[in-house]
């Protein structure tokens, strides 16, 4: 009777869930908290420019100042990450050669476009003839006053990089899915 209980209780254990605690390193704090907010950010400024088109006239506008405002926000936000990625020390890469090229390739795009699109857009927002108003709050300077003939192609980078970054962004959550999904690594958690 005794082997019996003896194997049973070993077998309620084998089948117990194994708990193991998986050290990865981590990017620093202040890395994750500024890819978070800009991530929100961009998740939130991204469908309101695209919607504001779409809207009638009066409620157009607090769309598009919600929408620059987050975008300049944006913008000191990854001058930030870029001051921050220059100084501190992030985890080594992991993957093929391959993988790590893409990753760093992926990532660079994304930290130049999310720096190119709000320039872009404040500048032409200027350009054509309407000064940045933070939140209808506080007027931000601006190098260029209003200038209709450079406003349409300031107009057409923004525009443009805004679909590029959503080809990016798409890019990289593939790749979160891989890793997370397919290859069950560690390197979500990095960033978590």
């Amino acid at each position: 009777m005794q082997d019996t209980d003896t194997e049973t209780h070993l077998l309620l254990q084998s089948m117990q869930p194994v708990h193991k605690q998986v050290k990865t390193e981590c990017y620093p704090a202040t890395s994750r908290l500024l890819h978070w907010g800009v991530a929100l950010l961009v998740l939130a400024t991204w469908p309101l420019g695209f919607v504001i088109h779409l809207i009638k006239n009066e409620a157009a506008m607090t769309f598009y100042m919600l929408h620059e405002g987050f975008g300049f926000l944006v913008l000191w936000l990854m001058l930030l990450r870029v001051g921050n990625k220059l100084l501190s020390r992030s985890p080594e890469a992991e993957g093929h050669r391959l993988e790590q090229i893409a990753a760093h390739s992926v990532h660079g795009l994304l930290y130049l476009l999310l720096i190119v699109m709000p320039v872009s857009g404040f500048l032409a927002t200027n350009a054509h003839g309407f000064p940045l108003q933070w939140f209808g709050l506080i007027e931000i300077w601006s190098p260029i006053g209003k200038s209709p003939d450079i406003a349409g192609f300031l107009s057409g980078i923004h525009f443009w990089s805004a679909w590029l970054l959503l080809g990016l962004f798409a890019l990289h959550m593939g790749a979160v899915l891989m890793h997370h999904v397919i290859k069950r690594d560690f390197t979500l958690y990095k960033i978590l």
